[in-house]
């Protein structure tokens, strides 16, 4: 009974009101969005395929996408802190859909622009959504369980980007030995039935009303609306932001460049991951690979975004028992090691690391963002711009990461990600102190 209690208590406010159907429709925004990104890392390998283009170029695939971040995150918090956090879901979802809907005329076009045009209007889209949602998802209860909501949200946001490499493994990889014009066309289902999905929840959250919540004030007597110049009298939350950065920086390149090092340090991959799936029977010849590209979209899908979905279900439950920056610190250290691993390209066992990694990952990015916005009171809804705008950092890794396996070799350029991962250890251990101060 206590259990259950304490259960509820997770939505529930001070004085009992429930915020149970607040909290299951902004989760369903993380679905969305994470299945949009994890979609995205097959795009990657399918330019390389269908436009010939190199390593570094298709790393623009990403950067047209989160380089929208970095442009829309600061308006879509200033039109939030004006509007509320419903006006900026709805934005958000409206953008989205604009955006899934122009791969019709961009795959008319058959060239590479069209298609980052119509990233860059999703990016605006979710940048909208991920400053309305993680800190609304942090606020709908009580502050001390915040991580554990926010966790809980970002699990669905995980089960999303499994089924990303996953319809794009059936519907976009699947096409198999056809003309370039259908592999161009095998890009509208996808993207349309996306674009639909996000019609109809943005048409429910217009009939739903929502609880306009107040951040907690860290400070009795805090201003109302105080100016953006107030955050930098908090120094943590700027190291969040730089942390923020450089993990969706590793998360991004490691994404982008999967299916690409699985292929070449395991250029036999087909045959057993075919074996795997006709062991499944029906489920598994639904999802049969007919080249090595099809066979890593599973491995991602089911290995590399099934860990990282576990592990935001897991990170949710064991942030009851370990402090938060504890377990960034051990996942952190743990991901420099496995990063080692793949960089000295020890076929298997370097694969096996790689996916492994996603275990590590899947608590890093909701984790730092309630830990950056936990002391910010009033200014929460504009350090959570901030916060998303570091999500820019995946902008800028998978060119770089491409232009180091153009010259040298897909293995060395992981060493970025192994260095963003030494960096958020570094943030853990700096906000382990600071907890002990405080605790103190």
């Amino acid at each position: 009974m206590n259990d259950k209690k304490k259960r509820v208590s997770l939505i529930k406010s001070p004085d009992g009101t429930s915020y149970l159907i607040p909290f299951m429709l902004v989760t369903s925004l993380f679905l969305l969005w994470g299945f949009a990104h994890g979609l995205l890392d097959v795009l990657n390998k399918h330019f390389q395929n269908i436009l010939h283009v190199s390593k570094a170029q298709s790393g623009f695939v990403q950067f047209s996408l989160y380089i929208g971040y970095l442009i829309m995150a600061i308006p879509a918090g200033l039109i939030m802190k004006r509007f509320g956090y419903k006006f900026g879901i709805v934005l958000g979802l409206g953008l989205f859909a604009l955006g899934s809907f122009l791969f019709y005329p961009a795959a008319a076009f058959r060239t590479f622009i069209p298609f980052l045009m119509a990233l860059f209007v999703i990016a605006c889209g979710l940048a909208c959504l991920e400053t309305a949602a993680n800190p609304y998802s942090t606020v709908l209860g009580p502050r001390a369980s915040a991580p554990q909501r926010i966790n809980f949200s970002q699990s669905f946001n995980g089960l999303g980007w499994i089924l990303g490499p996953l319809i794009g493994e059936l519907l976009i990889f699947g096409v198999g030995k056809t003309g370039e014009a259908d592999k161009f066309k095998s890009l509208l289902t996808p993207y349309m039935l996306i674009g639909t999905v996000v019609v109809v929840v943005a048409i429910a959250f217009l009939f739903t009303k929502l609880p306009d919540i107040k951040e907690h004030d860290s400070e009795e007597g805090a201003e109302e609306n105080p100016p953006m110049r107030m955050l930098l009298k908090h120094p943590f939350f700027i190291l969040a932001v730089v942390t923020q950065f450089l993990y969706v920086a590793a998360q991004t390149g490691i994404n982008s460049f999967f299916i690409n090092y699985v292929t070449e340090e395991l250029p036999s991959v087909l045959t057993p991951v075919q074996n795997i799936m006709h062991s499944l029977g029906g489920f598994g010849v639904v999802f049969m690979p007919k080249n090595s590209e099809q066979a890593a979209s599973l491995i991602l899908a089911f290995g590399g975004m099934g860990l990282f979905w576990l592990g935001r279900i897991s990170g949710s439950f064991f942030l009851k028992f370990m402090n938060p920056n504890k377990m960034l610190i051990v996942y952190s250290l743990i991901n420099v090691i496995f990063m080692v691993l793949v960089v000295l390209g020890f076929g298997i066992i370097s694969v096996v690391a790689l996916f492994s990694t996603y275990f590590f990952m899947s608590i890093m990015f909701p984790t730092i963002f309630a830990l950056g916005i936990r002391d910010l009171g009033a200014l929460t809804k504009k350090g959570s711009s901030f916060l998303v705008m570091a999500v820019a950092g995946g902008a800028f890794c998978p060119p770089l990461m491409g232009a180091i396996a153009d010259h040298i070799n897909m293995a060395i350029g992981f060493i970025i990600p192994l260095a963003c991962f030494a960096f958020i250890s570094y943030f853990g251990i700096v906000g382990y102190r600071k907890y002990l101060k405080e605790a103190s």
